[in-house]
């Protein structure tokens, strides 16, 4: 009976003169590792992890043959099961099956996109373009009156004389309308739109507002808008003194002993003064929105930027 391999590997440890202890060190292993493989007894090692790179590592340290250690390892490999056909199936029955999903999704889209496109397509190429015209060609109503015998046998002059007979006149614009519609469209930045000659015609005109006097104190603010103008007069405690739109024409004098705010729309041709003395707007002026501050400065009142 031949020696298991266990036997065989303490047998060419003992002739090599190797205790175990010393096999463990050179290898790492534990010792009581090595007496497992050498007796025989693999239980309480990984089967399929760890034993076979333990009896490679051992038996090629010791010198065993290598055909007998890769014997062992056959030898511990578990049998593969053997594989069992429980039942046929025909090779035309297995391309239906593997193939019968994707054809319904193909037949499904069909059947949607395919009367969708051709709807779309026939509504189109139904159009009759016999009735389309450009922009500037006559009515189709006039294009489709049927010519009668009468004005066939017509001439030119007296055709287009019984056709303006017979439509109703059409109203004559007026002065007002030509002016409006040569009048070109203006976009402005202020918040109110601004009056074309035509609307100022027919629109009754307010009556501008004489000068009043707004607030007490020392000091002045005289405002004159020759248009109309949103303006904005705020104390230095938040009391507004002016705050909405003033009429074209409108002049008003606001006093105070405290610093003002002011803001004007439209202040093309507005004319401001302080304590009398006139205020160049220019240098306050955004988008045509001028904004400045009136400060007390060693008792007089002096316009700043805001």
């Amino acid at each position: 009976m031949p020696a298991s391999f266990g036997a065989r590997l303490r047998a060419a440890r003992e002739a090599r003169g190797f205790d175990i202890e010393s096999c463990g060190q050179a290898l790492r292993l534990p010792v009581r590792v090595l007496r497992q493989l050498e007796s025989g007894d693999y239980s309480g090692i990984d089967y399929q992890v760890y034993l076979g790179g333990y009896l490679t590592k051992y038996g090629r340290h010791l010198g065993v043959d290598e055909a007998a250690i890769q014997d062992e390892l056959r030898s511990l490999r578990p049998a593969e099961p053997t594989l069992v056909a429980t039942g046929g199936i025909s090779h035309s029955r297995y391309l239906i099956e593997r193939y019968a999903r994707a054809a319904t999704y193909v037949v499904l889209t069909a059947a949607i996109v395919v009367p969708t496109i051709w709807l779309g397509v026939r509504g189109t190429l139904d159009r009759d373009v016999s009735h389309l015209a450009p922009l500037d060609a006559a009515p189709v109503a006039q294009n489709d009156v049927p010519a009668t015998s009468a004005s066939v046998s017509m001439s030119p002059e007296a055709a287009q004389l019984a056709q303006a007979s017979t439509a109703p006149a059409a109203p004559a614009p007026s002065a007002v309308q030509r002016e409006q519609e040569q009048q070109p469209l203006m976009a402005s930045m202020t918040p109110f739109s601004a009056l074309s000659n035509s609307d100022a015609a027919q629109s009754p005109r307010s009556e501008p507002e004489a000068s009043t006097s707004v607030g007490s104190g020392e000091h002045s603010l005289a405002i004159s808008v020759p248009s109309a103008s949103w303006v904005e007069v705020t104390n230095q405690d938040g009391t507004r003194l002016e705050y909405g739109l003033l009429a074209a024409g409108t002049s008003k004098t606001y006093r105070s002993d405290k610093p003002l705010v002011v803001r004007i729309g439209n202040a093309n041709g507005a004319q401001v003064m302080v304590d009398g003395r006139p205020v160049e707007l220019d240098g306050f002026r955004r988008a045509n929105v001028a904004h400045f501050k009136v400060e007390m400065r060693d008792g007089k009142a002096v316009p700043s930027g805001a």
